[in-house]
C-alpha cells in the first residue's frame, strides 16, 4: 500500500490537475479521480510522476493531469490528436522505410488486390493514409480500377504526386492531402482500404479515421480493407528481458544494488515493451482472442472502451512473467468462393515490423501444468489525448494442486502514448 510522505523536497511540490480517472496497480502507484488535485513533488520520467493525494503518494501517469484548472478548462485549445506530431513523422522517410521494408504486411496487401483484381476492374477505390502510394499503385497496375484516390494527412503526399507519375500511374490514380475528417470526393467509393493498424492494434486510433470516411464515402454494399481484426492475447514467459531489467541489480560486480528494483520495476515494467519477440515455446497456453471488431458495424463511440474476457488453461509449468499481444486483420474476398485473406503479426506467423507487445508483470509467478489464469482486458480511449490510451489487465491464478488452497490476483494498467 501507499504510505504517508516522510521526507520533504528541497523543491516545492506543483499543483495538477486530474483530468480522468485513473485506478493504480500494485503499491506504487496512486489512484485518483477526475477533478483531483495532487501535488507532484518529482517528474521521474516523461511518462510517471511522484505525487501526492490526500498525503498518499505513489507514481502516476502524467498524460492524465493538467497544470492547474484553468489549464483544464482550456484543454480545448490544445490539440487532441497531437496532429503536427503525428503527420510530421510520416512526412519523412523512417517509418515509411520500416513499413515498406515489412515484406509480411506489404505483400499481404498485394496479394489481396491481385487475388481480387478482376473484382476490382472498374471500381472506385479509395486508400486511406496512403503514405507512399504503394497500396494505390499495386491497385493501378494489378486490378485496373476506374479511380483510386489516395489520401493522405502528411506532407509524404507531394512525394506521393511524384510516385504515381513516375510509375505512369496518374491517369487512375489522384493523390488527395487532407484528414479524412476534412475530405471532399467527387463521388462515392466501391472499397475502402487502408493500413490503419498501429501497436496493440488500436494504438494512435488511425482506425476512428478509416471509420468517419467509411460513414462519409463508401457505397451501400461496399467493401472494407480489413474487413475485421482481432486482438490475441497468451500468458507467457519473459525471463531474459527479466534478468536484463530487473536481475540485474540482484549482484552487479558482485555488489547489492536491489534498493534499485523498485525503481527499475516503475521505469521499465509500468509501460508496454513495445517491438517484443515472443518465441513461441515461451507461451504458457493457447492463445485467445479478447477483442473482435467488425469494420462494418464498428462505431467511433465503440472505441472509447473495449473490454474483452479470457480463460487460460496453463499446457507447461514455468514462470509467468506478463501477457504478450498482437493481432491479426482480415480481407474478405470478393471473388466468388474466394478465400478470406490474413496478416498475422503473432509469434508463429512471418514477423511484421508491429512484433508483439509485451506486459509485464510486477514480479513473475511460478505456475504449473493445469492451473487457470482467467481475467479480463480492457483498452481504454485517453479522455483527452485521443491518440492515447491505458490497458488494463485483472487476472486470477487458480491452482489445480490439491495442496495449494490459494488463489492469486492482480491488476494493472499500462498507459500507452507517443
Amino acid at each position: 500500500m501507499q504510505t504517508e510522505k516522510e521526507d520533504e523536497d528541497d523543491t516545492s511540490p506543483e499543483e495538477y490537475v486530474a483530468l480522468s480517472d485513473f485506478t493504480g496497480s500494485g503499491s506504487e502507484q496512486l489512484s485518483f479521480s477526475t477533478g483531483d488535485k495532487l501535488l507532484v513533488h518529482a517528474k521521474s520520467s516523461a511518462e510517471w510522476w511522484w505525487a501526492e493525494l490526500e498525503g498518499v503518494i505513489g507514481y502516476v501517469p502524467a498524460s492524465y493531469l493538467c497544470k492547474d484548472a484553468a489549464e483544464e478548462e482550456d484543454i480545448s485549445l490544445e490539440d487532441p490528436w497531437q496532429d503536427e506530431e503525428y503527420f510530421g513523422s510520416y512526412g519523412t522517410l523512417r517509418l515509411h522505410l520500416e513499413m515498406l521494408s515489412d515484406r509480411s504486411r506489404t505483400e499481404t496487401y498485394r496479394q489481396v488486390i491481385l487475388s481480387n483484381s478482376s473484382s476490382l476492374r472498374n471500381k472506385v477505390v479509395m486508400d486511406l493514409g496512403c503514405g507512399t502510394g504503394i497500396i494505390s499503385l499495386f491497385c493501378a497496375q494489378l486490378a485496373q480500377p476506374s479511380k483510386v484516390y489516395a489520401v493522405e494527412a502528411s506532407s509524404m503526399a507531394e512525394y506521393t504526386r511524384q510516385l504515381v507519375k513516375q510509375n505512369g500511374c496518374e491517369e487512375v490514380v489522384t493523390v488527395l492531402q487532407g484528414r479524412a475528417e476534412e475530405l471532399e470526393l467527387p463521388e462515392q467509393v466501391d472499397i475502402l482500404v487502408s493500413e490503419w493498424m498501429g501497436n496493440c492494434l488500436l494504438f494512435e486510433f488511425m482506425v476512428e479515421s478509416v471509420l468517419v470516411a467509411r460513414d462519409r464515402w463508401l457505397r451501400n454494399g461496399g467493401i472494407m480493407w480489413p474487413s475485421s481484426a482481432a486482438f490475441t492475447l497468451v500468458p507467457c514467459q519473459a525471463e531474459s528481458y527479466y534478468a536484463e531489467k530487473m536481475a540485474f541489480w540482484e549482484s552487479p560486480y558482485g555488489l547489492d544494488f536491489t534498493p534499485l528494483q523498485i525503481l527499475a520495476q516503475q521505469e521499465f515494467f509500468t509501460k508496454p515493451k513495445f517491438s517484443h519477440i515472443l518465441e513461441p515455446n515461451d507461451c504458457l497456453s493457447a492463445p485467445c482472442d479478447v477483442i473482435c471488431l467488425d469494420m462494418y458495424t464498428l462505431q467511433v463511440t465503440d472505441l472509447e472502451e473495449m473490454k474483452g474476457e479470457f480463460q487460460f488453461c496453463v499446457e507447461r509449468s514455468g514462470v509467468f512473467h506478463g501477457f504478450t499481444a498482437w493481432f491479426t486483420v482480415h480481407f474478405e474476398s470478393l471473388e466468388a468462393g474466394g478465400a478470406t485473406a490474413e496478416l498475422n503479426t503473432g509469434p508463429s506467423s512471418e514477423s511484421t515490423h508491429w512484433k508483439q507487445t509485451l506486459f509485464m508483470l510486477d514480479r513473475p509467478i511460478s505456475v504449473c501444468t493445469g492451473d487457470s489464469i482467467s481475467g479480463s482486458i480492457v483498452l481504454r480511449r485517453n479522455p483527452v489525448w485521443r491518440r492515447h490510451m491505458t490497458v488494463t489487465l485483472l487476472w486470477t491464478i487458480s491452482s489445480c494442486s490439491e495442496d495449494t488452497d490459494n488463489c492469486q490476483a492482480g491488476r494493472k494498467s499500462f498507459p500507452m502514448w507517443r
